[in-house]
Formats: structure tokens, C-alpha cells, sequence
């Protein structure tokens, strides 16, 4: 993202900066019949991301509805042409939820996907859905049947092809990325043609495209994995930090847990000194699953609690009680696999137009958890930014993007930071952004790649040792480089 984008985005007028990134998900995601988004791009020619740091001019940004087949190929076969005849890049997205420019096209045609087309095959266990299906909408398809998706992201908002391009993952064990999930794709590729890929059938294009950012083409639609949904009951352990890797591990030997995660406490005098691992086990009663809910009463309440952490440091104490002593009484009970992951990103909105909440990812083997801490508390607690959050999760190893970020089983843990929209929070934030990079690559770990462009190119090229041969590859696939983003024009363009 150049110096343009960013100025403007940090010091523009209140429509420039907008409101917290679930405001801005929601207005970009409108329900239009036409083929110019007027909603989306600003009136001087911009989209924006979930950071709403990244302002991008923009050509057009067009929604597409068709169903997959031949209408849908068509319309993109016709905005590759044109941009292709006037040199401008292509990109495709669903909710933009990247923070670094990653589904925007600098100065190009932006297309956004707007179908919740589903075919659900019980036989197989898996489900044929638009690149643009919702996640929300899978859940809505599948939860009557008796199913929940195998892997999808945290919250629902997000498309399946956007979740399967940044690879993404979520917190049922004991899987990897959501692209292990994955049977096949169709793309359309930067020459045109519509190629089915697989496994078995284009397997080097189908693991470029895993975790490829959108760079090999345009996804139409993808056979999806699906698991049987369940009623869970919950089980609440706490401990000190330091030993959380170790029982997290022996937690997932365990075939009886199907979903696990963590946090840790965030007092800044006692900063990652606790943790909480919440671990999920089949019910014996299996009859009668109840329909997938929403967001519940004790949702919006930890959402109040969690939003008053800001600046206040008893809150960050209440909140740490509220999770692990009250939350388990009053919010432990039994639920279904898919109530748990239908969650929207809304229900952490901070209604503040003078900040935005930022995430970082950070991927770290099981025994270098204790390091890993270690790192974050001679980091974070001394920058100037706000710290949340932080949800830690198991990942398996993925061996087939070439952009893995889990070439061997590692926690993952997910940051969430409250950011001041000035240039000198967005200074403070690169600057310990590329220090917690430096210190996390120094014990064999990796940065997630779809959050704000602070790291340098070579921790890039540390972090991910497959960068340069993608970069080779997608120059081969794509010579005239007609499917851009932000992470290529910063990053992989230079190796």
C-alpha cells in the first residue's frame, strides 16, 4: 500500500476513516442489481478493508449474483478482457476482511461475490457452494440436515473461496487450514480458461491456490467437506501460561475433543502470566439437535465487558474474571457445533470512529510456547497500542500451500488490538508488528499473511520459504500479472 493510501486513510474526512471494520462489513455487503457498487466505492473512486487503513483507488468495483456456471464464467471473462486491454489488475473478494490491501486491485477492477448458491451431497459428506457463499449461509443449509462444516473461520460473515484463498482456519481439532477441507475448485485462470483442480486433477495449481490470496484467478465454486453436527458440553481449565502448550497437546490426544481453544489474560502487570483452555466433548444425547442460534444474551454481554477494557486496566481484570470463573458457571452448558461457530463479527463492534480494532496471527510450535510468551511480554505491554485479546488454537500441518504457515502442528495465536486512527498509532503499530515478526521467526514460527503490510520483505521471505518459488510460478500462470493485490505489489512482486 503506498504512502497515498495510507495518509488518506488516517487523516481523511469521517468517511475516509468510517467506523470499527463490522460497520464497514455491513455497508459493503449490499444487496445491488446493478454492476457498479456506489455503496462501496467512495465518492473519489476507493475501497477500503476491514482495517479501514486502506483507502485503494479503484477502476470499478462491480457485484456479480449469477449462479456458478457459464453467466457467472462469462462476466469475469469480461472484466479480465477489459482490464487486461487497459492494463489494469483484477481481484476478487467476498467481505474484504484482509486489513492490508490483500483484496483490493490498485487501480483496477474490483469484484465482489454476492450468491449463497448450496448443494449439500450427504452421501459424501460434502457441499458444493459458490466462491461467495457466506459461511452464514452454509450453516443455514446444512444445520437442518444434520451437518456443520469441517473447518471454516471463526465468524460466518466470511466467503468459502475467500476463506479457502487466505487459507484460514478454525478451532475444530484436530484439523489444519480450512484447505485441507477442501475436494475441488473450479478457476478461472488469468488466460481464461475454467479449470477444475483437485488433488488429482491440476494439484500444483490447486495448492497455489490454497492460501494463494487470489493471485492464481477467480474461484467459481468449490466442493467442500462437511461433518456431522453434534451437541457439545464444555470443560473450563486454568493454569499458568507456561503450561498451556503442553496441556493443550495432551487435551487434543484425547478423540473425545472436538473443539478446543485458549486464552490468556491480559493485565499488563501480569500480562500472558494466566491461561484458560476450553475444551468441547460429544453429549451422550445426541436426539433433537436444536437449530444453530446466534449470538446470545451472554454474548453481548462479554462484548460490553470486553469493549470497557479500553484504557482501563480493572476492566482488563474483570473481564479475565468474567471468562474464567462467572462465563464458565452461567455460559457453560451444552450446545451444538454449529451454534458455536455462528457467530457473526458484529458482536464485537466497538461503535468508535476514532479507532479500529487490528489483528495480528502468529503461528509457534507446541514446545516454544513458553518462548513465545516470553516475546509478546517484552513487546506488546511496551507499545503504545491497546491489547484486547488473544484466542490461541491448535493448527495441523499443511503440506500443501505453498504459503503454509504450519509446516508442522502449531498453536496459533490470534491478537486483537484496539488502534487510535492517527499516524503515529500506525507508526507504533508497525514498529512492534515487525519486532514481535523478528522475535517469533527467531524460534521457527510465522506471521499470518492477510493483516496490515508492517513486516519487511525479508521476514516475508523467512517467515514463508516458499514466497519466492509462488512468486516464480504465479509469473508463469499469469505473465501480463492481470490478478493483483496489495501483497503482491508490496511483497511477492519483489522476490
Amino acid at each position: 500500500m503506498g504512502n497515498w493510501t495510507r495518509r488518506a486513510a488516517l487523516l481523511g474526512s469521517g468517511a475516509a476513516v468510517g467506523a470499527f471494520a463490522t460497520r464497514a462489513l455491513k455497508s459493503r455487503n449490499p444487496s445491488l442489481d446493478g454492476t457498479v457498487d456506489t455503496t462501496a466505492v467512495g465518492g473519489d473512486g476507493t475501497l477500503n478493508d476491514a482495517s479501514l487503513l486502506s483507502q485503494t483507488p479503484v477502476h470499478k468495483h462491480i457485484i456479480l449474483k449469477q449462479d456458478p456456471g457459464t453467466a457467472l464464467v462469462e462476466a469475469i471473462r469480461a472484466e479480465m478482457k477489459d482490464a487486461r486491454a487497459n492494463n489494469r489488475p483484477v481481484n476478487v473478494s467476498a467481505a474484504r476482511h484482509s486489513m492490508g490491501g490483500q483484496a483490493i486491485p490498485l487501480d483496477g477492477h474490483a469484484i465482489t461475490y454476492d450468491n449463497g448458491f448450496l448443494e449439500p451431497d450427504t452421501a459424501n459428506a460434502t457441499f458444493r457452494a459458490h466462491a461467495g457463499a457466506r459461511w452464514s449461509q452454509v450453516i443455514q443449509a446444512i444445520d437442518p440436515i444434520g451437518f456443520s462444516p469441517a473447518v471454516m473461520q471463526s465468524n460466518n460473515d466470511f466467503g468459502v473461496a475467500a476463506t479457502f484463498c487466505v487459507n484460514a482456519h478454525g478451532w475444530p481439532v484436530p484439523f489444519g487450514p480450512m484447505g485441507a477441507t477442501v475436494r475441488e475448485i473450479e478457476l478461472i485462470t488469468p488466460d481464461g480458461e475454467l479449470a477444475t483442480c483437485s488433488r488429482e486433477v491440476n494439484a500444483d495449481l490447486f495448492d497455489q491456490s490454497m492460501g494463494g490470496y487470489g493471485l492464481t484467478g477467480a474461484i467459481t465454486s468449490m466442493v467442500v467437506d462437511m461433518e456431522k453436527n453434534t451437541r457439545l458440553s464444555p470443560s473450563f481449565t486454568r493454569m499458568p501460561a507456561k503450561e498451556f502448550g503442553s496441556a493443550f497437546e495432551a487435551a487434543l490426544n484425547d478423540p473425545d475433543v472436538t473443539m478446543a481453544y485458549g486464552r490468556l489474560n491480559v493485565e499488563r502487570a501480569s500480562f500472558f502470566e494466566e491461561a484458560l483452555m476450553i475444551t468441547y466433548r460429544a453429549t451422550e444425547d445426541q436426539a433433537d439437535l436444536p437449530a444453530a442460534s446466534g449470538s446470545g444474551w451472554m454474548s453481548n454481554v462479554a462484548s460490553r465487558v470486553y469493549r470497557a477494557q479500553l484504557g482501563n486496566e480493572r476492566m482488563k481484570s474483570l473481564r479475565w474474571w468474567f471468562e474464567t470463573d462467572l462465563g464458565t458457571v452461567v455460559g457453560g452448558g451444552d450446545t451444538t457445533r454449529n451454534s458455536l461457530i455462528n457467530e457473526p463479527v458484529v458482536t464485537l463492534d466497538d461503535r468508535d470512529d476514532t479507532r479500529t480494532d487490528i489483528l495480528h496471527e502468529y503461528f509457534v510450535g507446541i514446545d516454544r510456547f513458553p518462548e513465545f510468551l516470553e516475546i509478546c511480554r517484552a513487546v506488546i505491554p511496551a507499545s503504545y497500542q491497546e491489547f484486547l485479546n488473544v484466542t490461541l488454537r491448535f493448527i495441523n500441518t499443511d503440506s500443501e500451500s505453498w504459503l503454509s504457515y504450519a509446516t508442522v502442528p502449531r498453536i496459533a495465536a490470534v491478537m486483537s488490538f484496539s488502534q487510535e486512527m492517527t499516524l503515529r498509532a500506525e507508526a507504533d503499530m508497525a514498529r512492534m508488528t515487525r519486532d514481535l515478526v523478528e522475535g517469533i521467526i527467531g524460534i521457527g514460527g510465522t506471521y499470518y499473511l492477510p493483516y496490515r503490510p508492517h513486516p519487511t520483505v525479508a521476514q516475508l521471505e523467512k517467515a514463508y520459504p516458499r514466497a519466492a518459488a509462488f512468486a516464480a510460478a504465479k509469473r508463469v500462470l499469469d505473465p501480463g500479472l492481470l490478478f493483483r493485490n496489495n501483497l503482491w505489489d508490496s511483497y511477492l512482486e519483489q522476490l
